[in-house]
């Protein structure tokens, strides 16, 4: 239906419709959280085996013993692993502990504190400033944010970050020095920024010479279908474009083995690595090499790395197609919701008519559904245009997404619907 294009006596039919659906929904005392990216229990005992999988605690490459002090970098095999699927080499790359979201807040304190590579530390400048291509993850901009880091909104399209206004903005402005990336299957929008996008990234001028890239590329083999769609290799195109220490890459295997308890990593040039090698060392002995060895040991290389990510994608793909079937059976044509449809990744990018997404927000929540805060896909938590929402289906069982996904065609229609005949 052009919901639009309806009379107020059709609008009116349709809404009384929807409300008596939504109210038999409240009487169900419904409880469902599809606001976050978590993996469900199946996809954890895929990796069950870590529990048990140690026999000895000694690297087959020396005498080494992982239960010991030492190790900054983390243990070899697991940057190995990291290595291989980055495509670095072995010395660009430090494991850490289970949190990529705790290193690069890390490597955000180390700019602020000690600035980059001699750089005048960035708590010691008038001002700084972080580009966010939006929507995008709102953890990284509260991580900034938490620093009083100014946060740009850029906009993003099919191809990534709108680089013409990017380009703009960090040739002219000094005071910019980085940008957080999630370059493949975005948070949410499961857009894969494109090699021209990349390749710009890379070589574009900027003004400022400790400007960095925080390549936060979670989910680098998250594919949910076989044609999966590639990433052009960022730290190859800075070295080619004479700028191999711009970019701050990271990853971790929390959403392929335990996220509590997984491996994080960090990996740059050689150079980067050297430079934030010689902060750490006062800060820690190592990271927790027996979890890192024990994940290298399950693992095995990147290839079983892939093997097992085939088992969560034969999880959660039945969960993201169900949606994506409903919103095109509900909205297919219609001119009050739009979604993306993505290969990979973890989210669902729902937009809905301009200034009603905090009123499905409102009764979601009032019929037992939780979803992403409106707005915290966006800097400062403000989408000027109220309409972006985040779907996160992976946590929840079939018969919890069909009743979440009830819930949500039901509140859309509802804020909508009242929406059109209050403007009418």
């Amino acid at each position: 239906m052009k919901y639009r294009e309806q009379t107020i006596e059709t609008l009116k039919k349709e809404l009384k419709i929807e409300k008596d659906i939504y109210d038999t929904v409240l009487k169900e005392g419904i409880n469902i959280d599809i606001s976050r990216g978590k993996p469900c229990s199946e996809q954890l005992d895929l990796s069950n085996e870590l529990l048990t999988i140690l026999k000895d605690c000694a690297l087959p490459t020396g005498p080494a013993d992982v239960r010991n002090y030492g190790g900054l970098q983390g243990v070899l095999p697991m940057r190995e692993i990291f290595a291989d699927l980055l495509g670095v080499k072995v010395s660009q790359v430090m494991a850490g502990d289970n949190s990529s979201l705790n290193m690069m807040y890390d490597s955000v304190q180390r700019c602020m504190q000690f600035g980059v590579m001699g750089s005048t530390p960035w708590n010691k400048l008038e001002k700084v400033k972080f580009i966010c291509p939006s929507p995008g993850y709102d953890r990284h901009f509260t991580v900034t944010s938490a620093f009083g880091i100014e946060l740009i909104t850029v906009p993003m399209d099919n191809e990534g970050p709108i680089m013409d206004v990017i380009e703009s903005l960090v040739k002219s402005d000094d005071s910019i020095k980085g940008i957080w990336c999630v370059p493949k299957y975005s948070n949410p929008t499961g857009v894969t920024y494109s090699d021209a996008v990349v390749d710009r990234l890379a070589s574009m001028e900027c003004a400022a010479s400790d400007f960095r890239i925080f390549w936060d590329n979670a989910y680098a083999v998250h594919d949910l279908y076989e044609d999966s769609t590639p990433l052009k290799n960022i730290y190859d195109s800075c070295d080619n474009a004479g700028n191999p220490n711009r970019v701050y890459m990271f990853t971790s295997t929390s959403k392929i083995t335990l996220p509590g308890a997984g491996v994080a990593c960090f990996a740059s040039s050689d150079a980067n690595i050297k430079d934030v090698l010689e902060i750490i060392k006062y800060q820690t002995i190592g990271p927790n090499k027996v979890n890192q060895f024990a994940h290298a040991q399950f693992l095995g290389n990147a290839d079983g790395v892939r093997a097992i990510m085939k088992k969560h994608a034969d999880i959660i793909r039945p969960k993201f197609q169900a949606i994506l079937n409903v919103l095109e059976d509900e909205f297919g044509g219609s001119d009050i919701a739009s979604w993306s449809k993505p290969l990979g990744g973890y989210f669902i990018s729902y937009d809905v008519m301009n200034g009603c997404a905090k009123r499905v927000y409102e009764l979601c929540k009032n019929a037992g559904l939780v979803i992403t805060t409106v707005g915290d896909t966006f800097p400062y938590g403000r989408d000027d245009k109220d309409s972006n929402i985040r779907i996160a289906p992976t946590f929840t069982n079939t018969n919890e997404l069909d009743k979440a996904c009830k819930i949500l065609v039901c509140s859309t229609k509802i804020a909508c619907i009242e929406k059109i005949m209050a403007d009418k």
